[in-house]
Parts: C-alpha cells; sequence; structure tokens
C-alpha cells in the first residue's frame, strides 16, 4: 500500500468531517425557537414564577456564544473542538456534553455494537450454508423467514417482542437499562439485572438485522458458485470445506465486511428508536431527548461523534481490505 494512497485517503477523511461538522453547526441552527427562551419558560412553568427573566436570558446567551454572529459562533465551535471542549449542555447545564455522551456511550455499544456483531456473524453464517450446494436441504426453509424479518423495522419487532414477551408472558422486563430499585455494582445480581433488561432491545436488533446479513450472504454466494476458480479447486479435487472456507466464504465477506463498517457508523441512527421503546440509556435516547430540548451543543456532539465514527470505520475497512483479500493492492501500476 503506496502513502500516497494513504495521504489521499486521510485527506478525503479529513474533508468528510470538515463538511459533517459544518453542516452539523448549520442545521440545528435551522430550526425554529431559542433553546434557552424554552429552557427558562419550562423553568417558570415548573416553579409557578412569573417574573421578568429577559436580563436571565441575555446572560446565558452570551455564556453560550448565542448572541454573537453566526460566522463568530462557526469559528468558536471549530476552536472548541480543536481543543476537545464540545462545550455545556444547554438543557441540563452546567452538565458538560462530554459527560452526557460518556454516562451513555457504554450502553450503546454493550447492547448495540454486540447485537449487531450477533447478527453478523449469524447471518453470514446461514447465508453461506444456505447457498452451499452440499448443505442441508432443511436450510433452504429458513429464506421466506429471512425475508419477513429483513422487511421488518427493528421498532415494529420491538414493540411485538415487548407485547408478547413482557406484557402477555411477562418473561422479560418491558424497559430501562436496569431496576430502578437496584443498586449498581459488579456482582452477579447487577449482572443478571443488566442482561434481562438489554435482552428484548437486543433481541429485537438481532432479529431485525440477521434476515439482511443472511439475504445478501446468500446472493453473493450464489454468484460466485459459478466461477471458474470454483470450478477449477472442485476439479483439483480440494476438500468442499477448503473450497467453502478459501474459496467462497472469503471471497463473499469483502462486500459483507464494508456493510458491516456501515452498519457500525450507522449503529445509533439504525436502531435509535430501539432505545427510545425501551428507555434505554444509550446515545440514541440521549439524541432525541436533546431534540425535544433544541440542545444545540448536545445534538452537535453526537452527530458529530456519529460521523466520525463512520468516517473513520470506512477508512479502517479500506485499510483492511488487502488483508482480507492479497488480489486487492493499492499501489500505482
Amino acid at each position: 500500500m503506496s502513502l500516497g494512497y494513504l495521504a489521499g485517503r486521510f485527506g478525503a477523511l479529513l474533508v468528510v468531517v470538515w463538511l459533517a461538522v459544518s453542516i452539523n453547526f448549520v442545521l440545528p441552527r435551522l430550526t425554529p425557537g431559542d433553546p434557552i427562551e424554552e429552557r427558562f419558560a419550562q423553568m417558570a412553568q415548573s416553579s409557578g414564577g412569573q417574573g421578568d427573566v429577559t436580563a436571565m436570558i441575555q446572560e446565558y446567551r452570551a455564556k453560550f456564544g448565542l448572541d454573537q454572529p453566526l460566522w463568530k459562533q462557526y469559528l468558536n465551535y471549530w476552536g472548541s473542538l480543536f481543543r476537545l471542549d464540545l462545550g455545556y449542555s444547554l438543557q441540563h447545564f452546567p452538565e458538560r456534553v462530554s459527560d452526557r455522551i460518556v454516562s451513555a456511550l457504554p450502553w450503546t455499544i454493550g447492547l448495540l455494537a454486540t447485537s449487531m456483531l450477533i447478527g453478523f456473524v449469524l447471518g453470514t453464517l446461514l447465508g453461506s450454508f444456505m447457498a452451499w450446494p452440499s448443505s442441508p436441504r432443511a436450510l433452504t426453509f429458513f429464506v421466506p423467514v429471512f425475508m419477513l424479518l429483513s422487511a421488518i423495522p427493528y421498532y415494529l419487532l420491538g414493540i411485538v417482542l415487548v407485547f408478547f414477551l413482557a406484557i402477555v408472558w411477562k418473561i422479560l422486563p418491558p424497559a430501562g437499562g436496569y431496576s430502578f430499585s437496584g443498586v449498581l455494582g459488579f456482582d452477579l445480581a447487577t449482572i443478571t439485572d443488566l442482561l434481562s433488561h438489554a435482552t428484548l432491545p437486543a433481541l429485537a436488533i438481532v432479529l431485525g438485522g440477521i434476515g439482511s446479513w443472511a439475504l445478501g450472504m446468500r446472493g453473493m454466494m450464489i454468484s460466485v458458485l459459478g466461477e471458474d476458480y470454483i470450478t477449477m479447486a472442485s476439479a483439483k479435487g480440494l476438500r468442499q470445506r477448503t473450497i467453502f472456507l478459501r474459496y467462497g466464504l472469503r471471497t463473499c465477506m469483502l462486500p459483507q465486511f464494508t456493510h458491516l463498517a456501515l452498519a457500525l457508523g450507522h449503529i445509533v441512527s439504525g436502531a435509535i428508536l430501539v432505545e427510545v421503546i425501551f428507555s434505554y440509556p444509550g446515545i440514541g435516547l440521549k439524541l432525541i431527548e436533546a431534540i425535544r430540548a433544541k440542545d444545540y451543543t448536545v445534538i452537535q456532539g453526537i452527530v458529530l461523534m456519529l460521523t466520525v465514527s463512520l468516517s473513520v470505520a470506512m477508512f479502517a475497512i479500506d485499510l483492511v481490505y488487502p488483508l482480507i483479500d492479497p488480489r486487492i493492492a493499492y499501489r500505482r501500476k
């Protein structure tokens, strides 16, 4: 892999991040209403106060830099990003944006990333076995099931699972990340409580994703069965297991890994409603709360994290491609 190619890809990564940060800065400010005024209106309504809070609103606008021209806010925003400072939450001042993200990130990674990886592994293996000629014919009965699962969004599966497993049969808790009466600690009771609350949303994500992974892998595996190298490997007398792993599965994994990188980058946006339905304390729930409250700084911080993670994931998968398939070489001819 040449240094010129690496420099070009890294430059493209910087351009994508710059565009994303710029759009991320502008979009929240296009929504009508003032977040500071709405916050003080909510406080006055809850406390029953009727006093004049105009001076306080102006002071807070100045504190957050919202009284400055838009171009100056943009430059200040970039300056804060270079210092790795995402600012304070407008809705939960004086809590910092980074603290809100850090408190929710382990929940999102633990639930969504793990569930998506489980769905990816199971779907990829089942899809490849369904297409391979020497596999049991009974696997073909999974095709209509996976077609049905791939057509149902995560949140609809979540609603169905809540109805049957939490309301009708009362096997699992319907919402939350842990019991309200419990005390979190590193013990068996806490782990059991966390797993029981994560089972329903994780099951919704796994079932919603396994169909797409399986059908995609099945289609790619069928397309490579007629390739000359598969015929040559069979003519050479190689074992079916070797042909399946080295010539079939390995070839089809390239587009699957690309899809996985995109899915991991979009992990919150793809399953954000799952966290909302189950009131799971992850990044998705924090983002919905920030959008409802017009909390610019939290919205910008979360969307920035998602954008950078997607860009870095695509950059990393581009570097991993030659390791997966040695026929790919990024060098000038």
